[in-house]
């Protein structure tokens, strides 16, 4: 089975923002192992944490590396990315059953400190997920008006897990398309399509991992994330614009740092 994009595939992308219906980049099986895996990691969470803070643990775990450089999803990133790219980023995505936490619209190189735009997000799901656990939802073709403004939202009326989310009546949320996924399945998104997640309404979690790539073209603002670091997943890093991080060694660890977004660097 091929895991590279046919030329429909990367048209749908480049008109519409992202792809799914993509075929399995693990077996059941396999995605199985993997989630019994995952309480080795949360295990090393600390007081106050919650799995949203399993952020860049990539560098210390290689768990995580060895999911992240996975030659299938490869294939796909490189059909949208092209020939020269590199991983940087990967954070689990968790809703517990009955969970009334959102994830509001967004975009998430508005996120970024980041130049030029021209990065994929794969959301890996590790077990079934539906619009009844909070499926990621999108709003096709969003990607193409460019960053859109977004405002600091009142935690006091909002279960968002952001702080930062777009205006309403900036887009037409009416023609969001929920991302349903089976276990081992991927979905790809483009760092500037509007996108969000609902509260979990079922007594099943919502287990998945999203993990970010970029075209070697892109640089980091180190001045706002000075712990960025890249691996290089194909080609060659012609610009050197970032640092390059090490491939790890122990199977489970947790980084000593904590990386930082525009919205972390704001306050």
């Amino acid at each position: 089975m091929s895991y590279r994009l046919s030329d429909e595939q990367k048209a749908f992308y480049d008109e519409h923002g992202y792809l799914t219906g993509l075929p399995p980049v693990y077996t059941e099986a396999e995605i199985a192992a993997l989630r019994d895996e995952l309480p080795n990691l949360t295990r090393l969470l600390e007081e106050g944490e919650t799995t949203k803070d399993i952020r860049e643990w990539h560098e210390t775990s290689r768990y995580l590396y060895d999911i992240c450089m996975n030659p299938k999803i490869l294939d796909m990133v490189e059909g949208v990315l092209g020939p020269d790219f590199y991983m940087w980023a990967s954070n689990f995505f968790i809703k517990e059953p009955r969970s009334k936490a959102t994830v509001g619209w967004h975009q998430d190189s508005y996120y970024w400190p980041m130049e030029p735009q021209h990065s994929v997000t794969v959301w890996l799901a590790f077990n079934e997920v539906n619009e009844e656990n909070a499926a990621m939802k999108v709003v096709p073709d969003t990607h193409k008006a460019g960053i859109i403004k977004h405002t600091r939202n009142d935690k006091a009326q909002t279960n968002s897990i952001l702080t930062l989310e777009l205006e309403g009546g900036s887009f037409d949320e009416s023609t969001a398309v929920s991302l349903n996924l089976k276990p081992g399945q991927c979905s790809l998104h483009n760092d500037a399509l509007v996108h969000g997640s609902g509260p979990n309404t079922s007594d099943r979690p919502r287990i998945g991992i999203a993990i970010r790539y970029s075209a070697t073209e892109c640089r980091n603002d180190y001045a706002i994330n000075p712990n960025f670091k890249i691996y290089m997943c194909r080609g060659t890093d012609t610009y050197q614009h970032n640092k390059h991080g090490e491939v790890p060694t122990q199977r489970f660890g947790r980084p000593d740092f904590k990386p930082v977004s525009k919205e972390e660097a704001m306050g």
